[in-house]
């Protein structure tokens, strides 16, 4: 197949024609001329007004629920989700039924993607069945693709057991990524805590449950050198946790939701059960900081934390609902608009690029015999999502039918062209 991308912004700081506007040719999966100006015939030509392509982006935290959830959603359903949220890459949880905890639960991941638009990368449990009490087998999930290591929704508790886990990865340059939750602070808190969970009579989370966590892994990490990645970043406390460990030269990055940026607990007296999640949504002043953190650098990427649930699960009392919302579709969108000063290039860094660096993926830039994995994306444009729109096999989001800013058109990837029929 031949693609020609028209007059389309670089927005690849390795590649040569960076920050250049461009004509881009692509043929049976790699880059074969990039120029001012390409006349060709192709299989289909995309154009239009200010496009920018970059390097596919890339998810860390996403839960396609399969195997064992598949009512939620699967994995063909989740990735048709990524494609029209422009994800070319995403890494996926390992709370499943089984547990993704040894090398056949990888290669049956691997297996499953393969006749998928994008790449899906399993991570391996920490934890056997992720209950943080003994090491699972990480060394065989790595060798058979592992990308990362987590428990997912269940954070490591257990210090001793981090502990090795940090330095048993070191013998393959792994990393841990880690949810901050204190369960023992934090496991009856519906929102978190403070004047509004007053107000609305429902038992708080505290702040403390996050950032006691943050600052024993900080600890844990320093102790064993390796690398740990925090995602989920919700106070601001711990931004300046992170933002203080990493000057000190810490293998310490992390990740941030677009809903943890976008809301704030006062969005929560309507009882929205999708605006439930984990943790939970903080003050305005929290949410301030992370978008702070955003602009100065401290935040290293975008993790939609996409948890699809089924419509018993959300459409009942908000003390019973489950934890979690969809977010692949809308991350882009939702940062784009927050955050309308931001470059492209910095838009392009924290939906995939310093992911691939963080975690080690292929490092393809836009350049002439590279293989083409791309995300072509536009910042003007409005965006609202619906059902109609809606890829997921869930529908629990709280975006639905908000305005925002920015479209993507599609995804090329694996040699091929998904484009995103719901773009503008």
């Amino acid at each position: 197949m031949k693609l020609l991308l028209k007059k389309v912004l670089i927005a690849d700081n390795k590649a040569p024609d960076f920050g250049k506007i461009q004509d881009i040719l692509i043929e049976n999966g790699r880059f074969t001329n990039i120029n001012n100006h390409i006349e060709t015939e192709a299989d289909e030509t995309i154009s239009g007004e200010e496009l920018v392509v970059s390097s596919g982006w890339v998810d860390v935290f996403s839960d396609f629920a399969e195997p064992g959830y598949e009512h939620r959603e699967t994995i063909a359903t989740g990735a048709a989700a990524a494609v029209i949220g422009g994800f070319s890459h995403v890494f996926l949880i390992p709370n499943t039924k089984p547990v993704i905890q040894r090398k056949p639960e990888v290669n049956y991941l691997i297996g499953q993607s393969e006749k998928l638009p994008i790449y899906i990368h399993p991570i391996g449990a920490v934890s056997k069945n992720c209950e943080g009490k003994d090491l699972a087998e990480m060394y065989e999930m790595q060798q058979a693709g592992a990308v990362a290591f987590s428990d997912g929704i269940n954070p490591v508790q257990s210090a001793g057991l981090l502990v090795k886990a940090l330095q048993y990865i070191k013998a393959f340059d792994g990393t841990i990524i880690q949810l901050p939750m204190d369960k023992s602070l934090g496991v009856f808190g519906l929102m978190t805590e403070g004047i509004i969970s007053t107000q609305m009579g429902l038992p708080g989370s505290p702040t403390l449950a996050e950032t006691a966590i943050i600052k024993r892994d900080i600890d844990l990490l320093q102790y064993t050198q390796s690398r740990l990645h925090i995602t989920g970043v919700s106070t601001a406390e711990s931004v300046a946790l992170i933002a203080q460990a990493k000057s000190k030269g810490l293998n310490l990055t992390c990740s941030v939701t677009p809903y943890h940026l976008f809301f704030c607990d006062e969005d929560l007296h309507s009882y929205d059960t999708n605006l439930k999640v984990n943790p939970p949504l903080r003050t305005r002043a929290d949410m301030m900081a992370l978008r702070q953190a955003v602009l100065e650098g401290t935040i290293d990427c975008i993790s939609s934390h996409h948890s699809p649930q089924s419509w018993d699960n959300k459409t009942c009392e908000f003390e019973y609902a489950s934890n979690g919302m969809i977010g692949l579709q809308t991350s882009f969108a939702v940062l784009n608009s927050l955050f309308p000063s931001l470059s492209k290039t910095e838009v392009a860094n924290l939906m995939g690029n310093r992911a691939r660096s963080i975690f080690n993926l292929p490092q393809e830039s836009i350049a002439i015999g590279a293989d083409a994995d791309i995300t072509i994306f536009e910042t003007k444009g409005n965006f609202s999502f619906s059902k109609k729109r809606n890829q997921s096999k869930s529908a629990n989001s709280a975006f639905m039918g908000l305005p925002l800013k920015g479209n993507v058109l599609g995804v090329y990837a694996k040699g091929k062209w998904n484009k995103n029929e719901f773009g503008n």
